[in-house]
């Protein structure tokens, strides 16, 4: 085998290695993603029940993004929020569990 035609095997093996590897990475950051996305499901969860379970005349603040600073807000319009965030967040995972799916039988 001559100097050229092992040096281009050896790249072709260095490639498929760092194909390898960036396939790896984009599974574990879809991992990640996942992971996330069920810790979120499960604060949602959580924040719905509590807001579904308090009683009517207890007072809901909500804290304003990225401050200390919390505004009275209405209880069943915050609960309707929450309950629509559950629902595009389960959405999300249902449409990332069906495309694993789909790669699985293809």
């Amino acid at each position: 085998m001559s100097g050229r035609a092992l040096r281009q095997e050896e790249e072709e093996e260095e490639k498929k290695e760092k194909e390898k590897e960036e396939a790896d990475a984009g599974e574990s950051a879809k991992l990640r993603r996942k992971e996330e996305l069920g810790r979120r499901i499960k604060e949602q969860k959580v924040v719905v029940d509590e807001l579904s379970n308090l009683k009517k005349n207890r007072k809901v603040y909500r804290q304003q993004p990225n401050s200390n600073i919390f505004f009275l807000v209405d209880r069943t319009e915050t609960l309707s929020q929450c309950k629509n965030t559950l629902d595009e967040l389960k959405k999300a995972h249902q449409e990332m569990e069906n495309s694993e799916k789909t790669k699985i039988k293809k």
